[in-house]
């Protein structure tokens, strides 16, 4: 109770002390503050007797306090002073702090900004999914439902449309190219079998477009070269046998193809029953002049892939002035040591063709061929796996099924160019991007669904990243169209791991996982210029 009338009384000194009066104030002014400055004085005199009788202690104390009021006054107005000056420095520096975050938090917004590009069309195309699970099928009485429903889910992806459209496209050259380079290859074959007709070397069958340009898209770091595998079947009284090369990989097979003579004697031929390797004597066929295959292109009983490649290039040389092309086009020829190379040229057109040649696994669409894998073979005798053909002929289904035709090759055509130096090769993009046609519906891969299909490729590629392991995509893969013949003992094979470097070389994968983490980025923001 004593510090109430304590309060009062500092209270009513700072708010009601009557201030000096100016000269400029008039008598009754003077004599009117004078009484109120009066009535204050017997006031405070009364409440400090009353304060005295109660506690003459706390009435010492205030009686001092009260002595030195313009002390107290002077102390009230720096304290406010120096609270107003601490509020607003820390104000200031609140402020500054939120100016240097978001300077800061630029390079954080543009790492992510792909990372919400994703997650929009992610969830965009999710509710779409649950929308059209929800319908069930509801209403699509004919296809116009049906096209109405995906012009509605593919309405808001305005910018993988004008991406899409924009990439550069070299579609028209390629199927010039390969038009050309097929009908050259058809004329050739012709001649090949009048050529080696009763003769002791290979048959050549119809040459099959493999690679890249014959699949209608180009990597950055294509050649430029239209690459055909030219089937070889054995001669009469011949068989190709295929031995594994027990020093291939998984991934990088190789096989010796052996060449055995089998019994022809109870074939016939118009003129005259030819001669069998087996059950004549090497007299009776040096005589006619008979010689075995074993004897021509073979190194021990194996067929050798330079000297059969040293005969192709012979053959297409002299077969060349027998081929309606030849007053069309002036050739060059290039031998190698597993191919042929025919340079092209009419005018100011130009063409590049490389003529490979390999033997049939079966009646699959695997073949083992002359072109080299990665890996160093020294032996000329061992022909590696290809799945070209396989591949090329997956590429032809994926077309005639797809909503819009080359959106993939598309996709191809960007990761492989547009976001080059990456780290990643033309082969495991393609590899990629083959695994995700058979993981997400073909009716998804509209124009439309440009952006979405890329950030599936994204992903895809992430997890494999994450995992280490990126499987061949035709060794032991269930999902292949039935279309594409496999060995029977190919189809269960464990798939061989891709990205089997990765997991052995912690160092390699922490650059592949920073070259993932750059493109994810430019990818985002390639999106969100467009």
């Amino acid at each position: 109770m004593a510090l109430l009338p304590m309060i009062f009384v500092l209270v009513q000194s700072l708010i009601q002390y009557p201030q000096p009066a100016g000269d400029g104030l008039d008598e009754a002014t003077h004599r009117r503050m004078k009484e109120r400055q009066e009535l204050l004085d017997h006031e405070m005199a009364r409440l400090l007797q009353e304060l005295e009788q109660q506690d003459e202690g706390w009435g010492a104390v205030l009686s001092g306090a009260l002595q030195q009021w313009p002390f107290w006054v002077v102390a009230g107005v720096l304290l406010l002073l120096a609270l107003w000056f601490t509020c607003r420095r820390r104000s200031d520096e609140a402020s500054n702090s939120d100016v240097h975050e978001g300077e800061d938090s630029v390079d954080g917004r543009e790492e992510c900004m792909e990372v919400k590009v994703q997650e929009s069309s992610d969830a965009s195309e999710q509710r779409s999914r649950e929308k059209e699970d929800h319908d069930g099928g509801k209403g699509e009485s004919g296809s116009g439902g049906m096209e109405d429903r995906e012009k509605t889910r593919y309405a808001g992806n305005e910018q993988g449309i004008l991406l899409v459209d924009r990439i550069e496209w070299p579609v028209e050259d390629l199927e010039r190219g390969c038009s050309v380079t097929a009908e050259l290859m058809e004329s050739l074959t012709h001649v090949f079998v009048d050529s080696v007709s009763n003769t002791p070397y290979p048959v050549p069958q119809e040459a099959i477009g493999v690679g890249s340009a014959f699949e209608g898209w180009s990597p950055r770091d294509w050649d430029g070269v239209y690459h055909v595998l030219v089937p070889l079947n054995p001669p009469p009284g011949h068989t190709f046998h295929l031995e594994p090369n027990s020093a291939g990989q998984v991934a990088d097979r190789t096989f010796n193809v052996c060449v055995e003579l089998v019994c022809t004697c109870e074939k016939e031929q118009v003129e005259e029953k030819p001669l069998c390797f087996l059950h004549h004597s090497r007299e009776e066929l040096r005589r006619k002049q008979k010689r075995s295959l074993l004897e021509t292109l073979c190194t021990s009983s194996y067929l050798d892939v330079e000297k059969t490649s040293r005969w192709f290039c012979q053959l297409v040389r002299s077969s060349w002035l027998q081929v309606p092309q030849w007053h069309s086009w002036y050739v060059v020829f290039h031998p190698c040591r597993q191919s042929c190379r025919l340079q092209l040229s009419k005018g100011r057109d130009s063409l590049m063709v490389e003529m490979l040649f390999g033997v049939r696994r079966g009646d699959s669409d695997i073949f083992v061929s002359s072109q080299p894998t990665k890996a160093t073979i020294t032996a000329s005798t061992a022909w590696a796996e290809t799945y070209a053909v396989a591949e090329a002929k997956f590429f032809r289904h994926i077309a005639r099924q797809l909503p819009c035709e080359s959106l993939h090759l598309k996709c191809l055509q960007l990761f492989t160019c547009i976001l080059r130096d990456t780290g990643f090769s033309s082969s495991t993009w393609k590899t990629v991007v083959m695994h995700v046609l058979t993981t997400v519906p073909l009716s998804r891969w509209h124009r439309r669904a440009f952006a979405w299909r890329l950030w599936d490729i994204m992903a895809y590629l992430d997890r494999c990243l994450q995992l280490k392991h990126l499987r061949h995509f035709v060794l032991g893969n269930e999902r292949l169209p039935a279309e594409i013949s496999l060995p029977p003992a190919m189809r269960g094979v464990v798939p061989p791991n891709l990205f089997e470097h990765l997991a052995r070389d912690p160092a390699a994968h922490r650059e592949a996982r920073q070259a993932y983490g750059r493109l994810r980025f430019r990818l985002g923001v390639l999106l969100s210029s467009h």
